[in-house]
């Protein structure tokens, strides 16, 4: 049974990975430091897959910890890395802290895979990573564009560092997946999108202001070059991200990679507004949700969604949830933890 190690593993994607590796039989250990996730987390994760995986609260940026970590865990043989800030508004205003916490973080769990002889890490990457795209749909050979926040910038570095890496370290595998927008919750409504404080995700805003917990959605930009006017971005379903993070790892486990740094595209291949994304979940959801249109929110690209063919192929995964799953799922997690 092979042992992972999962950085971020109560946050929201980290902990449908989880339970998507423990269903596969995965023995896993999971890293948070609480900062946007609850503890609370760790029980659903049992209730859904009759496991209580270990558990460590840590800030990765500290190397004694997470040294420490490694040592009272022997026979850790991949690690899939979430753990990061990730909020795009918040990274324009704090800079600093985002470049700390996500590459600081990342140096020390690769400084401690190549002491330990650690080879296979699974990426959290973000199709942030390309930009504002002079051409859609993207695909994995789309030129990366200057960084629109230090939070898209923090994910092209952290792949800079991992090529890096893996041209000293050849014994290192690494495949980045840069995902588009993850929605939804788990079937069972027991583990879904958790933001602390205000949203900063158009999905849980959603359903929050539906639940009455907002007072009115706001709707970042009325002017953009789209059909609507609003942003348009590939949503994808939390768990169809979740299973792709685990055909990754299968990927390294059975050295199928062509290359030791390989990086995929996990969307939807559809591009879906603001908008239309409102209009569905009112629709699916049998709602009204009070909103308005309002200027443009900095760092956000105009549009941007996914040429998945060659995660399809290569990879052999492909999303099979849509939109309307989507939104119907959110709005279940978000009525069980409004009670």
């Amino acid at each position: 049974m092979a042992k992972v190690l999962v950085t971020g593993g109560l946050g929201y994607i980290g902990s449908h990975t989880v339970v998507t590796l423990l269903q596969q039989n995965f023995e896993v250990v999971i890293v948070d430091d609480l900062s946007n996730s609850q503890a609370s987390v760790l029980d659903r994760v049992e209730q859904i897959s009759g496991q209580r995986p270990p558990f460590y609260q840590l800030n990765l940026c500290d190397e004694s910890a997470v040294e420490q970590m490694f040592d009272k865990e022997p026979g850790i043989d991949s690690i899939i890395h979430f753990a990061a800030s990730k909020a795009v508004g918040e990274s324009v205003a704090k800079p600093l802290l985002y470049y700390k916490n996500n590459l600081l973080s990342l140096i020390h769990l690769l400084e401690q895979m190549n002491q330990r002889g650690i080879t296979d890490f699974v990426f959290s990457s973000s199709c942030t990573v390309y930009g504002q795209p002079d051409k859609l749909p993207v695909t994995e050979q789309s030129p990366m564009k200057p960084a629109e926040s230090p939070y898209g910038n923090t994910k092209q570095v952290g792949e800079q560092i991992l090529q890096d890496a893996c041209r000293a370290y050849p014994s290192l595998q690494v495949i980045a997946l840069r995902y588009f927008n993850p929605v939804g919750a788990h079937e069972s409504a027991l583990i879904g999108e958790l933001p602390t404080g205000v949203p900063n995700n158009l999905v849980p805003f959603i359903t929050q202001t539906a639940a009455g917990l907002r007072p009115q959605l706001k709707v970042f930009g009325q002017d953009y070059d789209t059909p609507d006017g609003t942003a348009v971005r590939d949503y994808i379903h939390v768990v169809d991200l979740a299973e792709a993070h685990e055909i990754a790892l299968r990927r390294l486990m059975n050295d199928k990679q062509k290359e030791n740094f390989e990086f995929f595209n996990i969307g939807t291949g559809e591009g879906h507004s603001v908008l239309e994304v409102v209009k569905t979940f009112e629709k699916v959801n049998d709602l009204s949700l009070n909103y308005e249109l309002a200027d443009r929110r900095p760092g956000d690209v105009e549009q941007v969604y996914a040429d998945t063919h060659y995660a399809n192929t290569e990879l052999g995964w492909k999303a099979t949830r849509n939109l309307e799953e989507m939104l119907t799922s959110a709005w279940k997690w978000q009525k069980r933890i409004s009670q």
